[in-house]
């Protein structure tokens, strides 16, 4: 990431992919934009397009664009406003022992099986799905400036990992994995838990937690956070 001036972001030019295999629903058909990879892009222009449903993959930015499809739904959370559930300090309360360390930068040798394990114990049927490394080092290694880790770890070990982005009033929750035999914990709960604390301290206004889905029951645990907010017709609302 750089930090020269913005462009005007109605100038930003969008380069739109061929219809492809939706991720998330079956038997659709989605197209994602891009922004302009040759765009400088600023953590001021991060966050003014991350507000308009814009997320962080590897380097690049990107929303979907499917013409007959609103499904994806940008989600998410006002922090000063968030209120955990019982379950959910349920959950804090289980990974009492878990130490968190925030890094700038991962020790691939270390994070990789982790994610190698996860992918192919939770995501067999996905799109990203054989793990590489190559794949791993493009979509999670390459960090932006602005990108932080919460490595999960008990006794030493490394048994989870959480990347996020930091922008000008929010956090962006980029992607989490972990050990897939540490179920009982509920570490991808405990990870979204751990950015919204973090959000706080940082005195952020937001949490962004990706797209959700309401057909989609992988994107369905978005609305166990509450408050969560959603971006319909271009404007941010609460969730009913």
């Amino acid at each position: 990431m750089t930090r020269d001036i913005s462009p005007d972001i109605g100038k930003i030019r969008l380069l739109l992919t061929e219809p492809h295999e939706c991720s998330y629903l079956e038997q659709r058909q989605s197209t994602t934009a891009f922004v302009d990879p040759d765009i400088a892009i600023s953590s001021e222009l991060y966050g003014r397009m991350s507000a308009m449903g814009f997320r962080r993959s590897g380097p690049y930015l990107y929303s979907p664009f499917c013409t007959d499809c609103k499904s994806c739904i940008p989600a998410r959370i006002p922090v000063e406003a968030f209120v955990p559930s019982r379950s959910q300090k349920r959950c804090l309360k289980r990974n009492q022992d878990v130490q968190v360390k925030q890094v700038s930068t991962l020790d691939f040798d270390e994070h990789y099986p982790v994610y190698d394990r996860y992918i192919r114990g939770r995501h067999y049927q996905g799109d990203m799905f054989p793990p590489s490394r190559t794949q791993f080092e493009q979509f999670l290694g390459n960090a932006w400036e602005c990108t932080g880790f919460l490595e999960l770890r008990v006794d030493g070990e490394l048994i989870g990992c959480a990347v996020v982005d930091s922008l000008p009033n929010a956090l962006s929750a980029i992607y989490t994995y972990f050990e897939p035999d540490q179920s009982t914990r509920g570490l991808g709960n405990l990870a979204v838990l751990l950015q919204i604390n973090l959000a706080q301290e940082l005195a952020m206004d937001y949490l962004y937690l990706g797209y959700w889905i309401s057909d989609c029951q992988k994107m369905s645990y978005k609305t166990n956070y509450s408050p969560l907010e959603l971006l319909q017709e271009n404007t941010w609302r609460l969730h009913e």
